[in-house]
This record gives C-alpha cells, structure tokens and sequence, in this order.
C-alpha cells in the first residue's frame, strides 16, 4: 500500500490520530505570517500557506542548544545525550523537505553529529505539496524544488476533491494503516493522475531566474569578481536575517556557560551567521571577509558553487525567505539575474 485518499473533511481525523502517539508541529498563523508551531486543535493548523518565518530545521538543529555539562579538571564532557520527543513536522512544503535534506547531508559528513541524527530519527516528515506560487520571491520552479522528490514519510496532494497521501517510508505506511478513514488506490493510476497533475500545475508557476538550472553553476563560476557584489554589499546591514531564515545555513558557535564558583558548566551550541562582522575574524584581529560586499557574495556562493563542489547539489532551494526578509530590500532574483546578464553580455 502506497497510496491512499483522504476526504477533506476528515484532515482534521487524521491530525488527531497522529497526536495520539506523536507530537504535532505545523504552519499555524501568526498576524499575517506563518511559523511551525505544536498545534493542540488540528483547527489551527494553516494548510495553504506562504513559507514560515523560520524554516522547519529549527527541530532538527535547534537555536539554542545544550551539548552537555563539564566539571572542573575534567577533560571530558558528561550528560551529553538528549531527550528527544517523537515528532510529526506535518504540512512542509517540498522546498523546505529539499532544506532538511541538504541539513541530512551535512551533519552525516564525517564527523557525524549525533544530535541532530537523534532529531532526524525522532521526526516524521509529512509534506504538503504546492499547488500555486506562495508569492512573488519563490524561486521553486527554477531550483527543481516544486514538485515531491524524497525525503518524506508522507506527501499531500490535494487532488481537488479529495487529498492523497503518497506513503513514501515504513513508518509513513504504518501511519497509512492506521489511519482506517484511508481508502487504497491503485498505484499505476494514481502515478499517472499525479504526473499529469504536476504537468497542469507548472502554467500556474513564473519563472523568476533568467538561468535555467543547469547553467546557475557556471554563471557563479565566472562571478566571483562581479561589481554586483559591491552594489549587493552596499545595501546590506548585516543583520544577519538572511542566513537565520534560510533553510540550509547550518553555521553555528560553540560556548561554554561556567558556574559562578568555576566547578563546571555547560556546553552550548548557537546559531551564528556568517553575514555578521566579527563571523570571520581570527586571533590578532584579522577579518578575512571584513567587506559586506565579500560577506554576502560568501553566503551566495555557499548556496550555488561551494555546496556543488563538496555535495554535487545546489543548496538554494528556492523557498524566497531570504528576500522576503531582508531589512535592505536585497534580493536573491535581482542578484542572480544580475549575475547572469553580466555572464551572457561577456559571451
């Protein structure tokens, strides 16, 4: 068993079936945005929605972390395991899915990380697909994000009259026989009702980015002393906005929060940002990316050339969070566009 249907009617069913064992986050509205949120009443949940403010990798790699407590004149730190609780991350859009992927590939590079491979296990993915454009700064179509791939238990897809749930894992088929209110549907049928579906979908869907996928590493390749990172570097605040909502920068420091009497403390983990000054100064004062200009044309290539070098995969994933929450009005189109006209002007 693959695939089942759901009346729509009975979402709200299944979500109460899953809180029964699991805990349940999803989109829910907050004024006039959305945030991944535990929901208590599946009636909060926000089904059709733009991507949150923060990107689901916030239960995968948490903000603020504790990695463990230390004593004085001990070498080794002790209480290092976590407690995590089983998690459903339900309603992910397929980019963000892209984002815990490339989240997977990284903290499972040697070394592994174990705290974030602990969360990975203790959370079932369930996606929702994209029918329409969440708005105008997603670049989905152009980064190969629109459409489900891998890396969920379950995929929704509302099919007009009904949903169908795409059981993609043991455990996502086990949710699937549980859920009794499901009717089996034929795998070949369906297959091709969800690829038609998928084709009929993209006329709803603007390309933004004047580079097809396949030539965005080669633009980058020949852009690195672009004056598009001056006019970039200009605008920016460095607030760092860019990098917390994106769901691939991964960037974090390391601190140790000692007792007042000096006996031990704790080792903590935070999210940093490479967009902030003093992110790459070293002893001695030296900053090796002290320009903004240099900070923001880092966190482009790390996205579009870096990632491809190390991991053969572009870790954009089109979501627009990024522009859509820049205090300087910097945007990932603009930019790339810019890119990739100065590119085929010099052909």
């Amino acid at each position: 068993m693959r695939y089942v249907s759901l009346q729509k009617n009975k979402l709200s069913q299944f979500v109460k079936s899953l809180q029964k064992k699991y805990k349940v986050v999803a989109p829910v509205k907050k004024e006039n945005l959305f945030v991944f949120a535990e929901v208590e009443d599946p009636e909060e949940i926000s089904i059709d929605y733009i991507p949150t403010i923060l990107p689901p990798k916030k239960y995968f790699l948490p903000q603020h972390e504790k990695l463990g407590t230390f004593v004085k004149d001990s070498v080794s730190m002790a209480e290092t395991n976590i407690d995590v609780e089983p998690t459903v991350l339900f309603g992910a859009h397929t980019c963000d899915i892209e984002g815990i992927e490339c989240m997977d590939i990284v903290f499972h590079d040697s070394p592994l990380d174990p705290y974030f491979g602990k969360r990975k296990k203790s959370v079932i993915i369930i996606g929702y697909e994209c029918m329409k454009p969440c708005d105008e700064y997603a670049t989905c179509v152009t980064m190969d994000t629109l459409n489900p791939r891998a890396g969920y238990d379950i995929m929704i897809t509302d099919i007009g009259d009904k949903y169908i749930l795409h059981l993609n894992s043991p455990e996502g088929i086990e949710i699937g026989k549980n859920a009794l209110f499901g009717k089996v549907t034929n795998e070949r049928d369906m297959k091709n009702k969800l690829l038609k579906l998928r084709e009929d979908k993209l006329k709803n869907f603007k390309v933004l980015l004047d580079a097809e996928y396949k030539e965005l590493n080669k633009i980058f390749k020949g852009s690195y002393n672009s004056e598009t990172w001056k006019d970039v570097g200009r605008k920016c605040v460095s607030c760092g906005n860019c990098t917390a909502v994106c769901p691939t920068c991964y960037c974090f420091d390391i601190y140790d929060d000692v007792k007042l009497d000096m006996s031990g403390g704790e080792r903590r983990r935070v999210w940093d940002s490479c967009q902030l000054d003093e992110f790459a100064t070293v002893a001695g004062g030296e900053n090796f990316r002290k320009e903004r200009s240099s900070r923001q044309r880092h966190r482009y290539y790390r996205k579009f050339d870096y990632s491809v070098i190390k991991y053969n995969k572009f870790f954009c994933v089109g979501c627009g969070r990024c522009t859509r929450t820049c205090m300087a009005d910097i945007s990932l189109i603009e930019t790339v566009n810019s890119l990739t006209k100065e590119q085929k002007n010099a052909k």
